[in-house]
């Protein structure tokens, strides 16, 4: 489990980029800055695809993880 209690969580399970990504995005925009988001996905190219959208958007990357059940990604919002 990744640290930290989030303020919303997304579960994006079975879907496929880039939509990972883009709701990941429109989440971010109705939180407040400091918030957290814990994003739940299956889609193997989010390893990349969130990462990078953090880094293009001012959002921290606070702890990725990956399992059998795909990636669980912890982001505060920039």
């Amino acid at each position: 489990m990744l640290p930290g209690e989030p303020d919303l969580v997304l579960d994006l399970k079975g879907l496929k980029c880039p939509l990972p990504v883009l709701k990941s995005r429109k989440a971010m925009a109705s939180l407040s800055s400091g918030a957290l988001l814990r994003v739940l996905t299956t889609d193997p190219l989010a390893g990349l695809d969130i990462p990078h959208f953090c880094r293009e958007d001012g959002h921290t990357l606070i702890a990725q993880e990956r399992g059998e059940q795909g990636h669980v990604f912890l982001i505060r919002r920039g």
